[in-house]
């Protein structure tokens, strides 16, 4: 038995050998592709990765231009020509992203000139030569994004003699020549003795968009965003005689600020926009010193309140009164021009001297002396300084919404 099973083992001498020739035979077939699959791969891998980088860096780009039409939009477009309303604005340098230069150009459409909207497409390229020290390869990645962008409009507001985004009280033995609009019309009192020539619309109606105070204020400081204080080195409170100045604008005042005549009658021409960061206070000086306020199509913005006495101050148009807080607005009225008196957050009490033409907006209280009218007409060609409407459409109000309609990559 032992000499047959030493002999079994002795005839298996040389397998383990065999074995091992038929895996290097198999090995060194299959390895030669498969260290090319892995060279293909770790190519692919590159290559995947370099054009991730370029589609991350045109995508910034797209960023880039929605950042710029939302807040810092370019001051002048180029007449693209098709289709006939749009425009062209590409940057004057590429952007850097990650080592890559990226061309940006950005084309505005107006299909609808009644409508506070533009269409905007944005396309943004990446060109990079990778040609690994060889012959040149230029890759390219674009991204071609189609944005509809909403803007601020008051024109629907300035449709009306009067707006409220509360309540609207009109005491006896006035007459208002034009629509009213108010949330509900319940909270609309009209007392014996006055008229309404005109609708009583409310959110059944028709929708009225209430502008923010953050909105205002951010159109209204570009502006101003360059001009001089209009008393620089008085910090707190500050008055402007007219004996001593007759014009005032654009100016930003840091703090409050007083408007008084103790000379001959005389005139304040505004000649651009006057921001006041804090109140503003027409006084009284006095019925030998009468004084005229001529809004001459400018605007007057103020982050609190705003009063306006009674018999000496003169109001005329066309232009715009917007305070954030109250307005007491009891002037005379001189002319017939359109005339925007807005409280966005507060009161206006409404009792001037003579026929008044414009509209006015805010929770609004109107006492008109016996016989007087508040009178809307079209703001049309007025040029008021507001955004959208009636207002310079060249310059762009601020953003209310924005959607992306499409994103592709090319």
């Amino acid at each position: 038995m032992k000499t047959i099973a030493k002999g079994a083992i002795r005839d298996e001498k040389g397998n383990v050998l065999i074995l091992v020739l038929i895996l290097l035979v198999v090995g060194g077939l299959i390895l030669t592709p498969l260290l090319g699959l892995m060279s293909t791969g770790l190519l692919a891998g590159q290559v995947y990765e370099r054009h991730t980088h370029r589609l991350y860096a045109a995508d910034a780009g797209v960023e880039d231009a929605i950042w710029k039409i939302k807040y810092d939009p370019p001051e002048s477009w180029e007449p693209n020509g098709d289709p006939p309303d749009s425009y062209v604005y590409e940057y004057p340098e590429p952007l850097t992203v990650d080592g890559r230069k990226v061309q940006v150009v950005i084309y505005s459409y107006d299909w609808d000139p009644c409508a506070p909207n533009l269409t905007y497409r944005i396309l943004s390229t990446v060109l990079t030569d990778e040609g690994g020290g060889t012959a040149a390869i230029i890759n390219s990645t674009t991204i071609d994004a189609h944005l509809f962008v909403s803007y601020l409009d008051l024109s629907m507001l300035l449709d009306n003699a009067i707006v409220s985004n509360n309540t609207i009280d009109i005491q006896p033995g006035n007459y208002i020549d034009g629509d009213i609009w108010l949330p509900d019309a319940e909270d609309f009192e009209i007392h014996k003795g006055s008229k309404v020539d005109g609708n009583v619309k409310d959110s059944n109606n028709m929708t009225m968009d209430w502008p923010t105070y953050e909105q205002l204020s951010t159109y209204y400081l570009e502006d101003v965003g360059e001009a001089d204080d209009c008393c620089p080195g008085s910090p707190q409170s500050c008055l402007i005689d007219l004996e001593d100045t007759n014009t005032i604008g654009p100016c930003y005042r840091e703090g409050s600020l007083a408007i008084d005549n103790t000379g001959d009658p005389a005139t304040l021409l505004l000649e651009g926009t006057v921001y006041v960061a804090g109140s503003l206070e027409f006084q009284q000086s006095g019925a030998s010193k009468n004084y005229t306020l001529d809004l001459n199509k400018q605007t007057i913005f103020v982050e609190d309140w705003i009063g306006f006495p009674s018999n000496v101050v003169s109001v005329s148009g066309p232009g715009c009164i917007i305070a954030r807080h109250d307005i007491d607005f009891h002037p005379s009225i001189a002319g017939d021009d359109f005339v925007l008196v807005y409280s966005i957050e507060g009161t206006v009490d409404f009792q001037p001297s003579g026929d008044f033409t414009g509209c006015i907006a805010g929770k609004v209280h109107v006492q008109l002396q016996p016989g007087n009218t508040i009178k809307w007409i079209n703001p049309e060609g007025k040029g008021l300084n507001v955004p959208w409407g009636a207002g310079d459409i060249n310059k762009l109000p601020p953003v209310t919404g924005l959607r992306i309609e499409s994103w592709e990559i090319e």
